[in-house]
């Protein structure tokens, strides 16, 4: 058994991690409900703009759209990865990472030209690790990403798409469900055609409506001019908004579980440390009854 000593030494060692573990906790937890109220107010819009879209692209069936066509043959694509700048946030990032390597291996043996880009340290390191060379790197997405920093990385792809660069832009990362629930995913954000609108539950009232019939002014491909490249935007940012919220959540995770057990150890010690002092008090004990039993 370990002295006395030793072992108030370790408690108090692992009290001062609790003590760590448990602000990180309650920050992450602060930083979750801004990020998850900034994910949910845009996941609306996001949504009803991506309906729209798909709305006047149904109506306007004579007019065609580059952002729409779907290339016949996919030569070269666009990777982005999208993961944390710090640790300490469980299987966050080995989870985005176990998605996008079987993704990129696959594109690769279909012969096509990937280009990786990556967003956070984590990513950095691991593809720098595995040999994998990227073409851009990131790292100032933090848990509150601007529309303009996203909006950077957004026009750069749109003018690659049009002019033929690219084929097809995939983003692999934590996607939001809810605050119980989030989901490693690997989208493809263009062509446009592949950015269907999730289903949702219609209310019998709304089934029973007739589709809406649009009348375009000035003309419709002015119109889709404006709303598709925005609305591959606000999904591109919509990622974003989505990693970040994912991130705060895995790490307010990880650290209540590091909090939890690092309590459990300090039980655990607490109960070695009474034991080991009622045996050293019992052997002192012991010894002054014996040096008394002896002088008599």
């Amino acid at each position: 058994m370990a002295s006395t000593r030793v072992l108030v030494k370790r408690r108090k060692a692992i009290r001062n991690i609790r003590k760590i573990t448990r602000t990180m906790e309650l920050i992450a937890t602060a930083r979750f409900k801004k990020a998850m109220d900034r994910a949910v107010e845009a996941d609306a819009y996001t949504r009803k703009l991506a309906e729209l879209a798909a709305d006047l692209t149904g109506s306007a069936t004579e007019i065609t759209h580059p952002l729409l066509e779907k290339r016949d043959e996919i030569k070269n694509s666009i990777l982005l990865v999208l993961c944390s700048n710090r640790g300490l946030c469980g299987g966050y990032n080995g989870s985005i990472l176990r998605e996008a390597m079987p993704h990129l291996k696959q594109s690769q043996a279909d012969g096509i030209n990937v280009h990786v880009e990556l967003s956070g340290k984590r990513a950095i390191a691991y593809f720098k690790f595995q040999g994998i060379a990227s073409e851009h790197t990131y790292t100032h997405f933090e848990d509150k990403p601007t529309f303009e920093q996203a909006d950077e990385l957004a026009t750069r792809y749109l003018e690659w798409y049009i002019a033929g660069k690219i084929d097809r832009v995939d983003v692999a990362y934590m996607k939001f469900l809810n605050a119980a629930r989030q989901t490693p995913v690997v989208e493809t954000l263009l062509p446009l055609s592949s950015l269907a609108p999730e289903p949702t539950k219609k209310k019998p009232a709304e089934e029973s409506k007739e589709a809406i019939e649009y009348e375009f002014l000035p003309a419709a491909a002015e119109i889709l001019e404006e709303i598709l490249p925005m609305s591959f935007k606000i999904r591109l940012f919509k990622c974003f908004l989505d990693a970040g919220v994912s991130e705060q959540i895995a790490r307010r995770v990880a650290m209540k579980a590091a909090t939890e057990n690092a309590g459990e150890m300090i039980k655990s010690l607490s109960l070695q440390y009474n034991r080991a002092r009622q045996a050293q008090i019992t052997k002192e004990i012991s010894e002054i009854i014996g040096g008394a039993a002896a002088l008599k």
